[in-house]
């Protein structure tokens, strides 16, 4: 059994979120804790005159809240809302906090991307621990 699990989600249709909790669910145990994480893409400079005053607190409250929602039925979990590249931050997230697995669901990918996601196959290649890749 796994004792920290992380599950990055990302609100995407296309995303499997409660098959992906489920199954870190199943990882664990009783003592396992598993971190619902999002992660917030850095706006380009050129946007960020456009966008109003407050919007990022504001987005990361509502996120936080959904997130929340999602963590309703698990009995040991918590949220972490952060900002930066999914891919590189979800990795370095796991590294600095002992992370002993990750979940992480992929969308059904395109030609570029066929066997799996972008994000979901930087996690895979590069991460220091287990990874379960949920479509």
């Amino acid at each position: 059994m796994y004792k920290k699990i992380l599950v990055p989600v990302s609100f995407d249709d296309d995303r499997n979120i409660e098959d992906a909790l489920s199954i870190a669910k199943r990882l664990g145990d009783e003592d396992s804790l598993i971190v619902l994480l999002h992660v917030m893409e850095f706006l380009p400079s050129y946007a960020i005159n456009y966008i109003p005053e407050g919007f990022n607190d504001e987005a990361k409250l509502a996120i936080t809240g959904s997130l929340s929602e999602l963590a309703v039925g698990l009995t040991n979990a918590t949220v972490e809302v952060v900002e930066g590249h999914s891919g590189r931050t979800i990795l370095d997230w796991a590294d600095e906090n002992a992370v002993d697995c990750i979940v992480i669901a992929s969308h059904r990918p395109g030609m570029q991307d066929y066997f799996l996601g972008s994000t979901a196959a930087q996690v895979v290649r590069h991460a220091k621990c287990a990874v379960h890749v949920v479509r």
